[in-house]
This record gives structure tokens, sequence and C-alpha cells, in this order.
């Protein structure tokens, strides 16, 4: 069944980008010989990103002036860029710029998948409010041995240990790899739906 999914590398302290929106601090860690990105994208069919997340890519891999580096890393897999300024289209690339609500673009990448898996690229207030609206499955952290004491948070939502269930571990060069399932238990501060009530709770 699909799942949408949060993957992401983390700090040890739950930053995905220093204070400065660097991931600089990423690129010293040795991520050993194995790939686990490469097995985890053949099982994307449609992805999003915020629009801090986008420039990141724009800037740090040069997709605008070589688009074939946007090809290379994403082939046509479908992306939607959430953003509340205009911003400029890599030359080719399968990406729709949106801003809104989440349910609604969420419906269109499920149908764009096509039975394959979402992925939530971030940031973190991102892939908060797809949780806020109970449609995030899965999240897959690749914990590299960094604190940073201050930066963009993880995910800035509060969530329990009723809400998340540890499915995997594993350790690959020097990141230490954890995946929770996401329980169905309604987020504090949010509202259920009548399809939530009917869920059952993940203990």
């Amino acid at each position: 069944m699909a799942r949408t999914q949060y993957y992401t590398a983390t700090s040890i302290d739950g930053y995905i980008a220093d204070e400065s929106n660097s991931l600089d601090w990423l690129a010293d860690v040795d991520g050993g010989t194995e790939n686990p990105f490469g097995g985890f994208f053949a099982g994307v069919g449609a992805f999003a990103m915020g629009a801090n997340t986008y420039e990141w890519v724009l800037e740090n891999d040069n997709v605008l002036a070589e688009p074939q580096n946007w090809h290379d890393l994403y082939g046509d897999i479908p992306c939607w860029v959430f953003a509340n300024r205009e911003l400029p289209l890599v030359p080719d690339a399968n990406i729709f710029m949106v801003s809104g609500d989440v349910q609604r673009v969420h419906e269109a990448m499920m149908v764009a998948a096509k039975g394959k898996n979402v992925w939530l690229v971030g940031g973190g207030d991102l892939v908060g409010q797809f949780v806020d609206q109970g449609l995030l499955d899965e999240i897959i952290l690749g914990i590299a041995p960094v604190v940073l004491g201050k930066g963009v948070p993880l995910l800035p939502r509060h969530l329990t240990a009723r809400h998340l269930a540890l499915t995997g571990t594993a350790q690959i060069g020097r990141f230490a790899y954890l995946t929770y399932a996401v329980g169905t238990e309604p987020i504090p501060g949010r509202h259920p739906s009548a399809a939530e009530r009917r869920q059952p709770v993940m203990r």
C-alpha cells in the first residue's frame, strides 16, 4: 500500500539544517558505501518540498544553469513545491508550484504517484502541515553524529510515543537510520475528523 513518507537527514539534536540554512555539516559525515536513498527513491512516485528546500536545491545543485542535474537527481518524478513567493522553474522539469491546503495537493500527488509512495522532502514545517491533516504514514531518519545547538527543526510538532512506533533500525556508515510508523491518534490542538475517530490508536 502506498505510503506518505518523510525521509531526511538530521543532527542528533533534531535539526535538518543549521541556523544559516546550510547543510555543510552533513557533507563531512561518512555515509558508508551503501546508498539507502537509491532504494528508497525507487519506490517514490511523487514528492513535495517547501520553498526554502527548493531554493537550496537550486543553489546547491545548480539546476537552473544545468537542468540535467535535476533530471539526474529526480528523473521525471513529479514534484510539488509549496511556496508563497515566485520562484524560478527548472527547465523541462516536472514541477508544480502550489500553496495553501496540503490535503488538496496530497490527493493530486497520490493520483500522480500511481500506487508508489509520496515523499515529503521537507522542511519540517511543511511536513508538520501534513501531520496536522493526518496524512503522514512514515518517518525515516538518517541521524548524523553531529550536534548543531540550533537551526531548522526536524518537525515542529508535538508527537508522543503513542503517535510513533519504531519499525526499523540500521547503521550505515556513521549514520543511524530509524524508521517510525506514524499513528492516527489526533495531534494535540487539532480536532479529529469523523474518519479519524474511527481509526485505532497506535499503542
